[in-house]
């Protein structure tokens, strides 16, 4: 069972990184910084407070005779706190804070030669409250003003930082469609260098490396191929001269089925080194698409829902077509179907489907989806309507269709081959516009 999973991108990821980071260390310093004032604060009123009662402690015992304490001081207080009366056990002036609040009491006392005890308090002035509140407001701004700053910082670094890992993504994916002459590198571009750079030049390094290998297997596929057209074309010219009967026809037949091999093996290799070069012409492509496969096959019913005039190659159109309706004739079963409308041409036939890998995988040469290696075919037919289809720009997609009355996408009622044509023609380099298809 497959843990659900939250997809969040780097730059959130890095921004929520940098806020919790900046919140913390703001919470931090504004703790230490309101603490620390706070005992500033007070240890400046325990002074003040002490001044003021050794002051009045000099006025009351130089007067003669004595009289009431001056300056707000009491004579033995009866609220005198406990721990203040401890420290004042041992004959030393002390002073003392009494509550937590935010404007705690502030105690002094002295004892006098007689055993009384001469004592001051009083709330800490407002002033200073006022200072602490205006303190810790500001340390609140401060602390807001840092969480989102860096959280600004984090979205602007994570969003540089995604930018170019997208860039680098979306050229990986134009190489792994077969565009081989994108470069990662250049793609992500940028002055800062980072690790996205050094994944950039591995991505270059495999494509090129797959490039050499896929050209190397190329080659040596159209030397053999090309190395074999000299003695399979001897061998049909020797079946020919041949005494007729059955075991000729057996030869014959054989040797033209090798000879179309080879031929289909060099097509592919040619379609492969994306050499191919369409020649385009004006056509109505419903009109086309009736007339060759009336040729290629009469018992097919053709359909045009509204005709199009297109810019194409009419020689590998018509290769295109042949290879889809031979492999509905082969693979799949009556009746077929050619339906045309506007640049959309769609092949079908009413058999089992295409099989899951096909439709997974795409056409793969030398795979025909038989259970075994007695079926008919060598699999290189879907391959080079899919490579000439390239050449001309199209896209040609597979899918099987669904029997009525039963959505299953198990259950198929015919493979549908459907060939979409580029709304604009080749350039005469052979590069073309990004076609935009329909879903």
């Amino acid at each position: 069972m497959r843990t659900p999973a939250l997809r969040t991108g780097v730059r959130w990821k890095i921004s929520i990184a940098i806020a919790a980071v900046g919140a913390l260390i703001a919470f931090t310093l504004s703790l230490i910084v309101h603490n620390a004032a706070r005992v500033s604060m007070l240890e400046n009123s325990r002074d003040l407070q002490m001044s003021r009662l050794l002051l009045a402690q000099r006025l009351y015992e130089t007067t003669k005779p004595r009289t009431e304490p001056k300056l707000g001081s009491v004579l033995n207080d009866p609220e005198l706190p406990q721990p203040l009366r401890g420290l004042l056990a041992d004959g030393r002036q002390a002073t003392y804070v009494q509550g937590d609040g935010p404007a705690p009491e502030v105690w002094a006392a002295v004892p006098l030669g007689n055993g009384d005890v001469l004592s001051l308090h009083s709330p800490i002035p407002d002033r200073s409250a006022g200072i602490m509140k205006d303190l810790d407001r500001a340390l609140v701004i401060g602390s807001v003003s840092v969480v989102f700053g860096g959280c600004a910082l984090g979205v602007l670094v994570g969003g540089q930082l995604s930018r170019r890992l997208r860039k680098a993504a979306a050229a990986a994916g134009r190489v792994a469609q077969g565009n081989t002459d994108v470069r990662v590198r250049e793609a992500v571009g940028g002055v800062v260098r980072d690790e996205t750079d050094e994944l950039a030049r591995a991505v270059d390094a495999l494509t090129d490396a797959l490039n050499e290998r896929i050209e190397a297997e190329r080659r040596v596929t159209a030397d053999i191929a090309h190395e074999l057209r000299t003695p399979v074309t001897g061998l049909l010219t020797a079946a020919e001269l041949l005494p007729p009967g059955r075991p000729t026809e057996l030869v014959r037949d054989r040797a033209q089925a090798m000879r179309t091999l080879v031929e289909d093996v060099l097509e592919v290799a040619r379609l492969d080194g994306a050499s191919e070069r369409a020649e385009l012409q004006e056509i109505s492509l419903g009109e086309f698409v009736t007339r060759r496969v009336a040729v290629l096959d009469p018992a097919v019913r053709v359909g045009v829902v509204h005709g199009s005039w297109v810019s194409t190659d009419p020689r590998r159109l018509e290769r295109i077509l042949l290879n889809l309706l031979t492999n509905a004739a082969r693979h799949g079963r009556p009746p077929v179907e050619v339906t045309v409308e506007g640049r959309v041409v769609r092949v079908r036939d009413h058999g089992p489907g295409f099989p899951e890998a096909l439709l997974r995988e795409g056409p793969s040469r030398f795979r025909t989806g038989a259970r075994d290696r007695a079926g008919t075919g060598h699999g290189l037919g879907l391959t080079i309507a899919a490579g000439q289809a390239r050449v001309l720009g199209a896209r040609l997609t597979f899918r099987n269709a669904a029997p009525e009355g039963d959505p299953s996408p198990v259950a198929s009622a015919g493979a549908v081959a459907v060939l979409w044509l580029p709304d604009h023609a080749p350039t005469d380099t052979g590069s073309f516009p990004r076609p935009v298809f329909p879903d």
